[in-house]
């Protein structure tokens, strides 16, 4: 039986940062019949305006509840996003600097904790091993990786039907996701995705997430509603 003939709806939680992807996530959750708990990590981002952009996010799309936990990867630093080190603004090889270490895993352990307390069995996340920035903790094999663990380390893993870890974008490119969230009737004004966005959320138009996110709507043949800096 599919997800959306159900009249129970099934609990899942869904990880929020603000951008265009988790957005998109979110609305698919929602249209697979999940019941979605929206889960936002505050974790130290010296881009806080997607913290403001996933909280409007969830209320706009419709969430059972919405949570933001803090934890602050600035203790530790080694990226340009939670320590002093300049945003590049140039495409580079390699793993960039803009790359969080273990942010993903400790974001989807935070995410399978609560999950456990909802006695939700389903986690939704947006990593993208695309049109992406070169993370590691973007691909297939850490999503399966992270399912297997936490299939080990839950109550609900030994004991009940088990987690899965749904990442619905994985495979796609970003203007696939452009196009599916105009299917879904997102309003991608409301996300933020850049990496240098001032306090009221609008972008920098120079950094890898912005280029990236500008391409896909460009490929996608769709109108660009990102607020930039000094043109809105």
């Amino acid at each position: 039986m599919s997800h959306t003939t159900r009249t129970q709806l099934t609990p899942a939680v869904v990880l929020v940062s603000g951008g265009m992807d988790s957005a998109v996530t979110l609305a698919i959750a929602r249209e697979q019949g999940f019941q979605p708990y929206a889960l936002s990590v505050a974790y130290g981002q010296r881009h806080t305006a997607e913290l403001a952009a996933a909280k409007r996010v969830a209320e706009s799309l419709g969430v059972a509840a919405f949570k933001q936990v803090t934890i602050d990867l600035r203790a530790i630093g080694g990226s340009a996003l939670t320590d002093d080190i300049d945003v590049p603004e140039q495409a580079s090889s390699g793993i960039p600097v803009t790359y969080v270490p273990a942010r993903n895993t400790i974001m989807l352990s935070i995410a399978l904790g609560w999950a456990e307390v909802l006695g939700a069995k389903d986690l939704f996340c947006g990593v993208n091993a695309v049109d992406y920035s070169g993370y590691p903790d973007c691909r297939p094999a850490f999503i399966q990786a992270f399912e297997q663990l936490a299939n080990l380390a839950t109550k609900a893993g030994v004991e009940g039907a088990g987690i899965r870890v749904h990442a619905p974008l994985i495979a796609m490119s970003k203007a696939d996701i452009a196009r599916e969230g105009a299917r879904l009737g997102i309003d991608f004004a409301d996300t933020v995705s850049c990496y240098q966005a001032d306090d009221q959320g609008r972008a920098c138009g120079r950094c890898d997430a912005c280029r990236l996110r500008a391409e896909g709507f460009r490929q996608a043949g769709l109108a660009d509603p990102t607020r930039y800096q000094g043109r809105n």
